[in-house]
């Protein structure tokens, strides 16, 4: 996929986010229709040959070792911890809740951005940055802004919060280093290949046979691995060549139709205060987007 002016490689990137504001919702679903691991290991190989069909395979010689090796582990480590986290959720709900937590990464990503690439931003970025914050805090809080309702929340179900934290951090870093050092290349492909055998190595450590496959499962299991493919075909695209901190920003517009979806797709009712965390989420996000925008003039 060959993209040569930034406003294209942007709008590549701005299509990624809405095919992954489906992610959430059918990972979640693939998960119950034939378990975590095994659900995820056929999401990412199916999504591997996808990718070979959209982007071709990748020119690995000309790519520099470490980034291979730092790439992929970044890559890998996210893509495990996301599946395995919304598996795990005890509730459909819950899983949706941990799927806006994921979106602790934009922030992270303009906050490395800023530290290690030198954007520039004014003031406005922090309280930007801690809005989103609070509109997390308040999705994950089960009574207002409530200590004592975010802990149980999480006590409920450390293993996947713990997942999920380390997935916001994990793509972040992945994001800076693939802009600073993929060298134009996509290498998105071999990375799905890496998380398929990981997920499958960890089924194998499992017990279970994989449920039967019905329409339904099979037209989710293909549906997930064609946003989770498509997604990130367009998606390096943007990173590597489009405007990463207009990216990042307007990723956090996701929470609100990742949530939309996943909540219409599975079925659940949620809250108020849910949608108020994720409009809070959203107003940190445009913020965010003016601090950086006005960034060169302060």
């Amino acid at each position: 996929m060959q993209v040569r002016s930034e406003r294209a490689a942007t709008a590549c990137g701005l299509v990624a986010i809405v095919l992954w504001s489906t992610a959430a919702g059918l990972i979640r679903s693939v998960s119950e229709d034939f378990g975590p691991e095994a659900g995820a290991a056929m999401l990412y190989s199916l999504g591997a040959l996808l990718l070979t069909v959209f982007l071709g395979r990748p020119r690995l010689r000309a790519i520099s070792w470490p980034y291979l090796v730092a790439g992929s582990a970044l890559f890998v480590a996210y893509e495990v911890c996301l599946s395995l986290a919304l598996g795990y959720a005890v509730s459909r709900t819950q899983a949706i809740q941990l799927g806006v937590v994921n979106y602790l990464w934009p922030s992270l990503t303009i906050l490395l951005s800023i530290i290690l690439g030198g954007q520039r931003a004014n003031w406005l970025i922090l309280p930007g940055t801690a809005l989103a914050l609070l509109g997390i805090l308040w999705v994950v809080s089960t009574d207002g802004l409530s200590l004592p309702g975010i802990l149980a929340n999480i006590e409920s179900n450390p293993l996947s919060y713990g997942l999920v934290l380390t997935c916001a951090i994990t793509f972040a870093v992945y994001c800076n280093l693939t802009r600073r050092q993929a060298g134009g290349q996509n290498l998105v492909m071999p990375f799905f290949v890496l998380t398929a055998v990981t997920l499958w190595v960890k089924y194998g450590f499992g017990s279970g046979a994989i449920p039967a496959f019905t329409l339904h499962g099979s037209l989710g299991l293909v549906a997930a691995a064609t946003a989770m493919a498509g997604g990130y075909a367009l998606w390096n695209v943007g990173i590597i060549r489009g405007n990463l901190t207009l990216l990042a920003t307007a990723s956090y517009l996701a929470p609100v139709l990742s949530s939309a979806f996943a909540a219409l797709w599975l079925g659940t009712h949620l809250d108020l205060q849910f949608w108020q965390g994720a409009t809070l989420v959203t107003v940190g996000s445009l913020i965010c987007w003016y601090a950086t925008r006005k960034g060169g003039a302060n």
